[in-house]
């Protein structure tokens, strides 16, 4: 049996009390929270600095048997300070997290590695792993990249690699990079679908633009089984216990449908890929 997490973006209107229990009420095991926006002014979820919040996220938690997975988001850039997050790591310790997700935006890749050294220093004291994900458009652009990053951090005993769907077929990542990545760095992977050739006008066979990769991230990714990429085999090649982040942000469909309907349609879709009957 699959251990599946409701991903802040599928329903991202929601508070971090409503997201346990709406996960609780569907049968997702866990929840992904952001709490720091991934650009300044950016969406995100407040409870940092919320102590009412921060109780009644736990309130739900308990009531629902339903747990934080991972918070977002570190963003490991040129100057980065890792102690300016520990208000995040302390509300990670709080909520009893897995994970944080980690995006490199430093172009020295050196520095990147020192920092992500660092950064995981630090997080062990929190009881969180610092899971990098490569995205195309990001200083770690494939996972070729992010296994070097940590491999030049010295592979500390908290690091990770987060590997998303969507990622893996826009960044040219291939499923022997995925089978490279060791056991012990894989602690979550994230599920969704999209087209895997760009739209017209201009011709066919082009590849993605940086915004188009963007917007289809943040915006609109398709249910597990309704795009083009090759997601049986992806997580044939994944560990087959691996917890399953469902990320699948869709504004339109999302503001049609609402969280609750929207939230349950992309569970039942990313069972039926990852379950299948019969």
């Amino acid at each position: 049996m699959r251990i599946y997490s409701l991903a802040y973006l599928t329903s991202n209107t929601l508070t971090p009390p409503q997201a346990v229990r709406l996960a609780g009420e569907l049968g997702y095991a866990f929840v992904g929270l952001r709490l720091l926006p991934n650009a300044p002014g950016a969406p995100q979820q407040f409870l940092i600095g919320q102590p009412e919040v921060l109780r009644e996220t736990v309130a739900a938690q308990n009531d629902t048997g339903v747990g934080v997975f991972d918070l977002e988001i570190i963003r490991i850039a040129e100057g980065f300070d890792a102690r300016s997050y520990l208000p995040l790591l302390e509300a990670g310790a709080a909520l009893k997290a897995k994970a944080v997700l980690v995006a490199g935006d430093d172009t020295d890749e050196a520095r990147l590695s020192e920092n992500y050294a660092r950064l995981c220093e630090l997080m062990q004291a929190y009881g969180l792993s610092a899971d990098l994900e490569f995205m195309p458009w990001t200083a770690v652009p494939d996972a070729k990249a992010a296994l070097r990053v940590i491999n030049a951090a010295g592979r500390p005993g908290n690091a990770g690699i987060l590997v998303d769907a969507l990622h893996v077929a826009r960044s040219g990542t291939t499923l022997g990079d995925i089978r490279a990545i060791p056991r012990a760095l894989l602690h979550y992977a994230q599920i969704c679908d999209a087209p895997t050739s760009a739209p017209p006008p201009k011709g066919i066979g082009r590849t993605f633009t940086v915004e188009e990769m963007i917007h289809t991230a943040r915006c609109e990714r398709l249910l597990p089984g309704e795009g083009g990429i090759e997601l049986s085999d992806l997580f044939a090649a994944l560990p087959q216990d691996l917890p399953v982040s469902v990320e699948v942000p869709h504004e339109k469909r999302l503001a049609e449908l609402g969280p609750t309907e929207w939230a349950r349609q992309a569970l039942a879709a990313s069972r039926a890929l990852l379950e299948p009957q019969g």
